[in-house]
Parts: C-alpha cells; structure tokens; sequence
C-alpha cells in the first residue's frame, strides 16, 4: 500500500533524518520526496510504501513528533509584484522597507523588458495579515504594487505554508471537498517537482495551475459562452460546431433523424453543455445518444457518462476501461503528464464511463511505421468515412476520419486550427504545455502525423473539423 505524506517539520539541521528514522523502524519503504526551501521552508512532502498497519502506526508516530500538524496557522507566503524604475539602485529602498518589517524573503525574480520599468516579483513569509497590509500601504509610496493573483480577495489566509495557501484558494473558487483537495495538493507538489527537474521554474508552475483554475471557475454558469457555428455539408447533413473556452470543442453532425457527437469536453461543464444540447436538439432527452471520440483525453471524455453509447478505438477503449478500474490511463503512465491529468480530473470532476457503453470501431492498427493506418470504415447518414489510426503521437488511440466524397476530416488534436482560436481558447491552450512539457506524447511523431493527413486529402476544398478550435478551410491543389 503507498501513502503521501505531508509533513510540517522544523526548519532544522537533522529534521528529515528524524522522519526517516521513524519509517525506517516500522519498515516502511520511502519511494519519493520532494522538498523546496525556496518555496516553502516547512513541507516535505514523503511517498511511503508498507503494509496498512504499518502506515496507521507511521500516522501515529509522526503526530506524536509533531510533523503531521492540523491545518490552522497563522503564516503563509504572500507574492508580490513591484514595478520599479530601471536605474541603479530602483529596488534598495523596497527591501530597506522589508527589512524595517522583518520580513523573510523566499522568491526574488526581475528581468529587464526593453522598458523604463522592470516588474521585481518577491515572496515574503507572512505571519499577521495587518503586518502585510501595513507593508502594502508603505510600498505603494515608493512604487506601483500588485499581489499576485493567486486569490482574488489580496489578503493572507490562515494557513500553514505556501501549499496549503495556494490549494486552499483554489478548493474555496471550485468548490473542492476535503479529500479533492488533499489530492491537488499532492499533485501539485508532484508537478512542481517533475517540472523543476527539467530546469522549470517553480513558481511558473504554480502560476500556470492557478490560473488554470480560474480559467475553469471563470466559464461556470452564465459565464459559459462557447462559439456556435453551423456548417453545411450536404443537402441532409449538417455539423454544429461548439467551442467552449476550456476543453475539447464538442461537434453534433445532425443527418435527417439522426444524430453523432464527436468529442465531448469537460465534465465540470455538462450543465451548461446540456442546456446547449437541448437548445439545438429539441428532443434530446428522450433521443438515442451516441458519441465517437477521437482520443482519450479527459478533455474529449468528460461527459462520456451521459452518452448511451460511446464509440472508440480499441486503444481508447482500453485505456477508459483502465480508468475505470482505478489504474492508470495512457497519459499518467507519462511521468511529464501524470501530474497535470491528476490535477485536470480533480478541478473537472472527471468520472470514467462504464465499459458496457463502449463500442470498438475496428481492430487497432497493425505493427508498422506508417504514421497513419487505415483500420476500417465508418459511415453515418450520407457520410462516409475512412478511419485511420495514428502511432500516438498525440496519444495512443488517436484517430482520424476523412469523407473523401465530401470533402471532410475529423483530426482530433493531431491537427487542430490554431489560428481559429477565440481568445479564451488561445489562453486555456498555453497552460497545458507548460504543465506537460508538450501536450503530445511524442512530438515529432506527431508533426508526421499532422503532415500525413495533410497529405491523404485528395483534390479540391475541404472543411478540417479539429478538436480546439475553429473549422479551418483548405484546398488542395491538383498542380500540387
């Protein structure tokens, strides 16, 4: 059995011997730690591996020992940001002001911009909200000052260390249970730790967590305004594109009676999502409804519960079984993803279908190198599609269905139409890379991948229905 442990321990010389020590005497395997003094001087976070007994004995002891405290506290870690002149000196008189409160410094980050201004980001340890208040008015004699914004109030919470203060926030905005939170707040660690390996900045990826979260917080409800557009395709066939801010667009391609989704974006939305639904689709709730997906990301998949039926690739269909049963899917067997799908299911409220529901469209692909495979048909209404599977570039199971009669191609996000995002789009679409690294599985397989669609279009103008998003327009032309 593993357990996460998040340990409050003295800022002292032998401080995590003492825990070691303590594990290692009920004989309990440590697996992972992860400690940042820049980021908060206090918080070990230790994976432990051992029996049940083991772990409620280790419980025991580190509360005896007082390294597993309870939460309330009155410190924190408020983050500043101090837009000073650019000359010589601009910033002696703001930490002369720090050192006149006695505050402690845990972050500094400046950079020349090409203006008269550079933008000084501090982190102060915090232990009396009218301390910081008091500081805030000083300093706003001196210069221009921000809070950054990982809570919207601007004020110092009662909380512990800078983890609990920055997950707290953002269980308080969503909406988080107890337990939810705990879980952000391993994986946030996690995810700090994985990108800190890899050169990255700490404090950008708790930046990029934060205000991913208020990007989802900020869609809910009558602030949920996705771009609807309806395109043509044939005299019985037409495509309702829906764009949400955050998520997979979700496409309904309405042919006489009958009805498909393609993709189905984010559950925490499936309210505002519904209502939708319902508004172009009159008798959606007594209709039958199917859905195909073009991959397993929990941003195409969220409101898979919903659907009656859910068609996919036999890969697809294997990694939602595997959610399912509680074991990992095909993106947190990545170690650069596994943080950031963690913390996505957690913020979305993600729940895996039920297998029952799933069809597999064909056998997966044969073993080759063919960045694309054609694994069978498909055909709905007057459409009729070929269905190419890609190598996972993206992500195992990807796959791609062109109409070569009417010229259209659903491409998943091996291609989507960058150029065609809405602002609200183009802001969700930056934070994912950071927290990933890449949101492919492999990036230069994937480029292949983008390049052999391009290259199976035959002649004429087509209509590229991406998963992010606007319908892009293409033409191909037969001198090409």
């Amino acid at each position: 059995m593993k357990k996460t442990y998040i340990t409050t321990m003295p800022n002292h010389i032998g401080a995590f011997l003492k825990a070691s020590r303590c594990f290692a005497e009920l004989g309990i395997n440590i697996t992972r730690v992860s400690y940042n003094k820049a980021i908060d001087s206090h918080t070990l976070f230790i994976d432990a591996e051992g029996t049940p007994e083991q772990l409620e004995r280790a419980d025991i002891r580190l509360r005896e020992i007082g390294y597993i405290q309870p939460d309330k506290n009155d410190k924190s870690i408020v983050l500043l940001e101090f837009r000073l002149k650019d000359v010589p000196g601009s910033v002696t008189d703001i930490l002369a002001l720090i050192d006149e409160f006695d505050f402690n410094i845990s972050y500094i980050s400046s950079q020349e911009n090409g203006s008269d201004y550079q933008l000084f980001k501090m982190g102060l340890f915090v232990d009396d909200a009218e301390k910081i208040n008091s500081f805030l008015a000083s300093a706003e004699k001196l210069c221009r000052v921000r809070v950054i914004d990982y809570n919207h109030t601007e004020k110092i919470y009662d909380n512990s260390i800078f983890y609990n203060s920055f997950v707290s926030e953002i269980a308080r905005n969503t909406g988080l249970s107890n337990e939810q939170r705990d879980k952000l707040l391993i994986n946030t660690n996690l995810a700090m730790q994985t990108l800190d390996e890899q050169g990255l900045s700490p404090y950008r990826t708790f930046d990029s967590i934060g205000r991913f979260a208020e990007l989802l917080a900020a869609s809910k409800g009558d602030a949920f305004l996705p771009r609807i557009t309806n395109h043509k395709i044939t005299e019985k066939t037409e495509i309702i594109l829906i764009e949400p801010p955050c998520g997979s667009n979700t496409a309904i391609i309405k042919s006489g009676e009958d009805i498909l989704f393609v993709d189905c974006g984010y559950a925490c939305y499936k309210t505002e999502m519904e209502k939708i639904f319902k508004r172009v689709l009159p008798y959606y709730n007594t209709m039958k409804k199917t859905v195909l997906i073009t991959h397993a990301d929990l941003d195409h998949c969220g409101l898979l519960p919903i659907f009656d039926e859910i068609l996919a690739s036999e890969k697809s269909a294997e990694c939602l079984k595997a959610e399912f049963e509680g074991k990992d899917g095909f993106r947190e067997k990545n170690k650069l993803h596994k943080p950031y799908i963690n913390i996505c299911k957690i913020l979305t409220d993600y729940t895996p279908p039920s297998p029952d529901r799933i069809n597999v469209l064909h056998k997966g692909r044969s073993e080759s190198d063919i960045p694309l495979v054609q694994t069978g048909f498909f055909s709905f209404g007057d459409l009729e599609f070929e269905v190419y599977e890609g190598k996972g570039g993206h992500l195992l199971g990807e796959i791609v269905l062109i109409d070569y009669k009417n010229h259209i191609a659903f491409t998943g996000d091996i291609f989507i139409n960058l150029r065609g995002f809405t602002p609200e789009q183009a802001k969700y679409n930056q934070y994912a890379p950071i927290l990933m690294t890449s949101v492919d599985s492999d990036p230069k397989l994937c480029a292949v991948e983008r390049q052999a669609i391009m290259q199976r279009l035959g002649t004429g103008s087509w209509q590229i229905f991406g998963a992010h998003g606007y319908k892009k327009d293409y033409c191909v032309n037969s001198e090409k």
